[in-house]
């Protein structure tokens, strides 16, 4: 059983975009009520955190952004873009999901837990430097690499499974090799980047990865594109913190996606996660929430994710209980897709693959 910590709070549920808007507080709500449960709840730490402040939040954001995302506060409606609403108090919840993910890092390089899932809303792999998007008011993944770097480390990794590609993420670190960014999303589809041949530029060049995939991929492809691609490149980098924007909109059913990743899947691609940090950076892992609008995607999914980070069985939150058996089996398979060959393809020009 590892030390897994859970960064939650009330505040994360008042982040509210308006009626019928995809990235509502029930996305939490149906987590919170599984960690309720007295058998899930006693598994997991929950550490105290507090708000970023602009001087961590500008690590990755223009002054120009932060004042406009703080001029929200207090108002009964706002809009940052055509998808981006907020509500009184979204401003707050955004810097404390920021503070979540800082504490995170404190944690995990203090040595105090193993590693941790910042459950935050609002999500933030599309902000980028100058603008609020896609449901995002600060890249709080992107924070937490730069506040890493700071804090003394000199290789970060970001895994980015959400199905939509992390625009802002990638943005941030597109000419520096001290984050690799690695990216599996649906293609092409919104934000529009995430192009298999988007590789980085100048120092950062080989150091964006991107396999973008046309839909109906699930479990299997998944498997292969981390067993083919993730993990060797994650070996080679060598990264002291792993860091993965989790998107539970792969989920087979999503309404915004047409993936068929199943709850099987994403405890495969987490345990895969949890291994490699074992291998290459003492278990140091921070996984945070981005997208995912189909209830029982966030809650099955969530509990697959937590059950591999802590290693305590929480079958029984699930509403079908992970084939172990299947998950095994998939280390097995081999890249079974045109478009995953593509990418694998393109980043052996960089790693050794």
């Amino acid at each position: 059983m590892r030390k897994t910590a859970i960064f939650n709070d009330p505040l994360f549920l008042d982040h509210d975009p308006g009626f019928d808007h995809p990235e509502s507080p029930n996305r939490l709500k149906v987590i919170n009520e599984v960690l309720a449960l007295e058998e899930v709840k006693k598994a997991f730490v929950y550490p105290e955190f507090t708000p970023a402040s602009h001087k961590v939040i500008g690590l990755n954001h223009s002054a120009a952004l932060m004042n406009r995302v703080s001029e929200t506060a207090g108002k009964i409606f706002d809009a940052l873009d055509p998808d981006t609403k907020t509500s009184p108090d979204s401003y707050a919840a955004a810097c404390l999901a920021v503070g979540a993910l800082t504490k995170g890092v404190d944690l995990l390089l203090a040595g105090e837990i193993d590693n941790g899932f910042a459950l935050v809303r609002p999500p933030g792999h599309h902000a980028e430097k100058e603008r609020s998007m896609g449901f995002c008011l600060f890249n709080n993944v992107a924070i937490a690499a730069r506040y890493a770097l700071q804090s003394g480390l000199q290789r970060v990794m970001i895994v980015d499974w959400d199905l939509h590609h992390g625009n802002g993420t990638q943005d941030s670190f597109y000419d520096t090799d001290r984050v690799l960014y690695l990216s599996t999303h649906q293609f092409p589809y919104y934000p529009g980047t995430g192009d298999v041949l988007e590789t980085g530029k100048g120092k950062g060049e080989g150091y964006t990865v991107n396999v973008p995939l046309p839909g109906y991929q699930g479990d299997v492809e998944y498997a292969a594109i981390f067993n083919d691609i993730v993990l060797p490149v994650g070996r080679e980098y060598q990264p002291e913190l792993i860091l993965i924007s989790c998107g539970f909109d792969i989920y087979q059913g999503d309404p915004l996606g047409a993936m068929e990743v199943t709850q099987e899947g994403f405890a495969y691609l987490t345990r895969s996660m949890v291994g490699l940090a074992e291998e290459v950076c003492g278990g140091k892992l921070l996984v945070t929430l981005e997208g995912g609008y189909n209830l029982t995607g966030m809650r099955d999914g969530a509990m697959a994710v937590l059950s591999e980070l802590s290693g305590v069985s929480l079958k029984n939150t699930l509403s079908a209980s992970p084939d172990q058996a299947k998950i095994e089996q998939l280390a097995d398979e081999k890249r079974i897709h045109p478009a995953i060959d593509q990418a694998w393809d393109v980043a052996k020009r960089y790693w050794n693959l």
